[in-house]
């Protein structure tokens, strides 16, 4: 439970941050988006409580979107769990949007306003930064992971793919520009350790990541028509939103624990809530970016966002995000470091649980045959100690919160640590 911090708690908590350069009164930027295409959307986020934005990306390529465009993959009551878009970058050419991006500036001189950029050409790179940069831009984000529509131009991911690319352009745009640049990485790589390296090589002061995966949302049953249709016919798109925050958090702290890495990281990918936001810094993100949950809920959940993350931070003493960031990349390690002795096993809570069996089910069908059937005379499932290997299986499949918990074995409390390195069974010992 987060303890609400006391008036005098809240006047010490700093939620202000400074990342690569770029201030903002709180680390809650909207990502580039369609929450982030025009100077009205930017001014009513911002007296929402939103402390930066990221402009919807920048080209002078022509620019047509298809209808219909999103596609949501839902589970039960949640509607909205995963997005697919096959949305293209702003259809305003370069000057309009910096028009915008000036009163934008002019009315919130102290929110941070990033311009996301991609182009093809260096030249165009170049004049779209100062161009940015007269209209009073705070910093630039490079658009390197864009999966669909423009990769097939040559650009987005297709440039984010290529490590040699992405140095190379990111060395075009710090040659001229005299704001912090960010290079945003795409997720759709069987590494992303040599893409970040290659944005770090390339002169970058932070990276964002992860943009979108690339996806097929899915099939609609009774016209066999891949989702969302456009007339019938589809393509692959951008995934974001909740379903994508595990691979974001792996990305994020992948490059976080990276002993030559030394960038500030923007964290994105399946954001909503001051949960979400905690686990991004503490893995090794500097701020958070979010798009895909302000399309499902719109700019109003940013309240309980700063009042959640400043509760936490008081509850931990902390008085400043910057103190949460990376706390926790010291705690993953390589899979052979983890401790081989330590054993936990499943519990069941006699006085919460409602006898539905799915424990039992699944243990037997699916996993270690470690419960058995509820005794005649009670509905509780019984666990097998011998045979619980404290896989978890059980707990996340109970519908009942915390009726099954794991704890640690009595028999493996007091064992010394082995890890894989010094088992006897390893092969090398």
């Amino acid at each position: 439970m987060i303890i609400q911090p006391s008036s005098n708690e809240k006047n010490l908590i700093n939620l202000a941050v400074n990342v690569a350069g770029v201030h903002s009164p709180n680390p809650f930027w909207l990502a580039s988006a369609p929450p982030t295409n025009t100077a009205y959307q930017l001014l009513k986020a911002f007296e929402a409580g939103w402390g930066g934005a990221v402009w919807k990306t920048l080209t002078n390529n022509p620019i047509v979107n298809v209808s219909s465009r999103y596609g949501a993959w839902g589970l039960g009551k949640h509607k909205l769990i995963g997005m697919n878009n096959l949305e293209l970058i702003s259809e305003k050419s370069v000057a309009q949007n910096c028009l915008e991006i000036a009163q934008v500036k002019a009315e919130f001189p102290n929110h941070a306003v990033v311009a996301s950029l991609m182009f093809e050409t260096k030249q165009e790179w170049q004049e779209a930064v100062k161009a940015c940069e007269q209209a009073g831009i705070d910093g630039f984000e490079l658009n390197f992971g864009c999966p669909h529509g423009m990769c097939e131009r040559g650009m987005g991911s297709t440039v984010g793919q290529n490590p040699a690319l992405v140095e190379e352009i990111t060395s075009w745009v710090k040659a001229v520009a005299t704001k912090p640049v960010f290079a945003k990485l795409t997720p759709n790589v069987t590494d992303i350790i040599p893409v970040g390296m290659a944005a770090q090589a390339g002169g970058a002061d932070a990276v964002t990541l992860i943009n979108t995966l690339n996806s097929v949302m899915g099939v609609d049953l009774q016209t066999l028509a891949p989702q969302p249709s456009v007339g019938g016919y589809s393509s692959h798109g951008g995934y974001s939103g909740l379903a994508v925050k595990p691979i974001a958090l792996h990305m994020v702290s992948q490059l976080a624990m990276h002993p030559d890495f030394h960038l500030p990281i923007s964290g994105i990918g399946g954001v909503g809530t001051w949960q979400d936001t905690v686990e991004f810094l503490a893995l090794g993100a500097a701020n958070v970016q979010v798009a895909t949950a302000v399309m499902h809920r719109g700019f109003a959940i940013i309240k309980p966002m700063l009042s959640g993350l400043q509760a936490y931070l008081a509850e931990k003493q902390m008085a400043s995000v910057s103190e949460l960031s990376g706390v926790s990349v010291s705690k993953l390690v390589p899979w052979e470091a983890l401790d081989l002795n330590y054993q936990v096993k499943a519990r069941i809570n006699t006085g919460t649980c409602i006898g539905c069996n799915l424990c039992y089910t699944v243990c037997d069908d699916a996993a270690y045959q470690a419960i058995a059937p509820a005794l005649e005379g009670t509905i509780v499932p019984v666990i097998l100690d011998e045979a619980c290997v404290g896989c978890n299986l059980c707990s996340h499949v109970c519908p009942v919160a915390d009726c099954i918990t794991m704890l640690p074995s009595s028999t493996s409390v007091d064992l010394p640590a082995v890890s894989w390195k010094n088992h006897p069974k390893n092969p090398k010992n």
